[in-house]
């Protein structure tokens, strides 16, 4: 019997049991799109590093023997993704996973997680963003926002980017292998704007309207989202759109309940809204 007979997306990222982000997240909302996810963790996490405290336990060593026993399986994956990852070492195991099972058919999401507001994450060196630049060529769709945007085509970090310079910079970024490019958290006014580029088209933007305040998670839903539609076969444009739209909603819905920032956005009570 055939453990290939049903969507399946390999979803590589952090596990953090409370604050809803990384695999947490990723794992309700790609169901929800009736997809299969299946998550290889890189670190566990009592609760995300938003807290003043938390458990921490690397996966790195692990992660081998892991992907190894899907190779056993001959597990073969609609659609791979993956997201925040902690050192050198993790970003080559996911170079490897890449290259043992990329298909022709298969769709691969890079997040290169590795910084915001023109800043790097304190995990990342100049060195690490390096080796993230090896996985993009990898990617058929890259998801960063403007700061990896930047770092990975050594643009300088500008939060008044035009339009066509935007454009510039998703065209070098698709020079490097993606074929899709959805550059987001873009600050428009009173807009939060995602600027998308397919390769071989003009770019444009999409825009929904800034409401509360950034919250943990929101990009690993965006990202879930992109993942599952491409395996669906959801036009790019509908499915940033949708993502952007369900955040929004999202977002909207934790300020109603009065729930801490820390603890992310409360994406369960409308997870049945998602199709």
């Amino acid at each position: 019997m055939s453990h290939n007979n049903y969507k399946k997306i390999a979803a590589i990222n952090d596990y953090s049991g409370f604050g809803r982000c990384s695999i947490a997240v990723e794992l309700p909302v790609i169901s929800a799109l009736k997809v299969q996810c299946c998550p290889i963790p890189t670190s566990i996490f009592s609760n995300h590093t938003g807290f003043d405290s938390f458990y921490f336990q690397d996966f790195t060593d692990y992660m081998t023997g892991y992907i190894d026993e899907w190779k056993k399986l001959n597990l073969k994956f609609d659609g791979i993704c993956s997201g925040f990852l902690g050192s050198h070492k993790q970003i080559a195991i996911v170079e490897d996973f890449f290259k043992s099972f990329k298909t022709k058919d298969n769709i691969i999401v890079v997040d290169p997680v590795m910084g915001d507001y023109g800043d790097l994450y304190p995990t990342y060196t100049k060195e690490t963003c390096e080796e993230m630049k090896k996985l993009v060529k990898y990617a058929d769709i890259l998801t960063p926002n403007l700061t990896e945007a930047c770092i990975i085509t050594e643009e300088p970090y500008d939060v008044e980017y035009s339009n066509e310079e935007l454009l510039r910079i998703a065209r070098k970024l698709s020079d490097m292998g993606p074929e899709k490019i959805v550059i987001t958290g873009i600050q428009r006014g009173k807009y939060i704007a995602n600027y998308c580029y397919e390769k071989g088209k003009e770019g444009y933007i999409i825009k929904t309207m800034k409401v509360g305040t950034q919250r943990s998670g929101t990009g690993d839903i965006f990202t879930a989202i992109i993942a599952a539609d491409a395996v669906n076969g959801v036009d790019f444009h509908e499915s940033v759109r949708k993502a952007s739209h369900f955040i929004k909603k999202c977002i909207l819905k934790s300020i109603e309940m009065d729930i801490p920032l820390t603890d992310g956005v409360c994406f369960e009570e409308l997870l049945t809204t998602l199709k």
